[in-house]
């Protein structure tokens, strides 16, 4: 969650400069870009993992009856 917070954090900064606050004439598109595979990773990795802790569950919940 931490991680998923700073990559948005990321996303503004590659276009605004935080020392002065005013647009980057050259925007960090590398950060940009980062940012936004790496909250798409995150998204993804997090239901796939939930998905399988949910189907082993459900298969010991089966097994028990």
């Amino acid at each position: 969650m931490v991680i998923l917070i700073f990559m948005m954090v990321g996303v503004p900064i590659s276009f605004i400069s935080p020392t002065t606050g005013e647009l980057r004439e050259d925007p960090l598109y590398l950060l940009f870009y980062a940012s936004i595979g790496g909250m798409c990773f995150i998204v993804v990795y997090g239901s796939y993992k939930d998905r399988v802790d949910r189907q082993k569950r459900n298969a010991k919940r089966r097994s028990r009856k």
